[in-house]
């Protein structure tokens, strides 16, 4: 599923036979795989492959997202826990790390407000966790809060640290994110926030999405794997950001 998401960000079709030779995989897996997509709106079946259905600005589904990097979401999720100290109030972003982060804080004692339904979810029958939600409206699919009765809630309050995901993350561009509505909402959480840790697989450096959140000069950490790129790295140490390689 991974390595078809990869073929489809650089080419608008695939072909079931040329993945299959690339990868070493049967048809019928690389079958199967195009049919899940295409019931989850991001593929339309052709005879002998599939065409995308994202644009460009677009990010692949929720569920999708889940199944890239989990080993290395993983442990990112656990090094950011690391950083928490019990009794902090934190903010919680939504996607598929800031998910992986709720599940490594459930002991913890900690105030959380997360900005997605799923780690809502997976925290509110954490004994020690005091669980706090912004209200506003859901975004269908990825289950985030969004909308100004989001906003408004976030900006009335005040939080240690904000665990901020992205849909890219790079040193001319910055902090950004493809769905718009959710840009104005990080720009809250990072401007209601003491601390700002940003927790992204590497896969996401060197990205740009369609919205600009904020520049690496409002970041204090970034929690990433051992793939991020060396200029990358070199990049955010200059503008002052620490930069933490999960398992290193």
């Amino acid at each position: 599923m991974r390595a078809i998401m990869n073929a489809l960000r650089v080419a608008d079709s695939v072909s079931v036979a040329e993945l299959a030779a690339e990868h070493g995989v049967s048809e019928m897996t690389i079958r199967r795989d195009l049919d899940e997509l295409a019931q989850q709106g991001v593929v339309r079946r052709v005879r002998g492959g599939a065409l995308s259905l994202l644009l460009r600005g677009e990010e692949p589904p929720f569920e999708v997202r889940e199944r890239e990097a989990t080993a290395a979401k993983r442990r990112i999720a656990d090094e950011v826990a690391a950083l928490l100290a019990d009794g902090e109030a934190v903010l919680l972003d939504g996607g598929t790390t800031a998910l992986e982060v709720a599940r490594a804080v459930r002991d913890r004692r900690l105030t959380v407000l997360p900005l997605a339904l799923q780690p809502a979810r997976e925290l509110a029958a954490a004994p020690r966790i005091r669980l706090v939600l912004p209200g506003g409206e859901v975004r269908k699919g990825e289950l985030n809060f969004v909308g100004p009765l989001t906003e408004t809630s976030i900006r009335a309050l005040r939080f240690d640290t904000a665990v901020i995901g992205c849909c890219g993350l790079s040193a001319e561009h910055g902090l950004t994110a493809h769905d718009l509505p959710e840009v104005a909402i990080k720009q809250a959480a990072i401007a209601s926030a003491r601390r700002i840790v940003v927790a992204c697989d590497s896969g996401k450096f060197g990205r740009t999405a369609f919205g600009a959140v904020c520049g690496l000069d409002r970041l204090d950490v970034v929690v990433t794997d051992e793939g991020i790129p060396r200029d990358q790295h070199d990049a955010l140490t200059a503008a002052g950001v620490t930069v933490r390689v999960a398992g290193s």
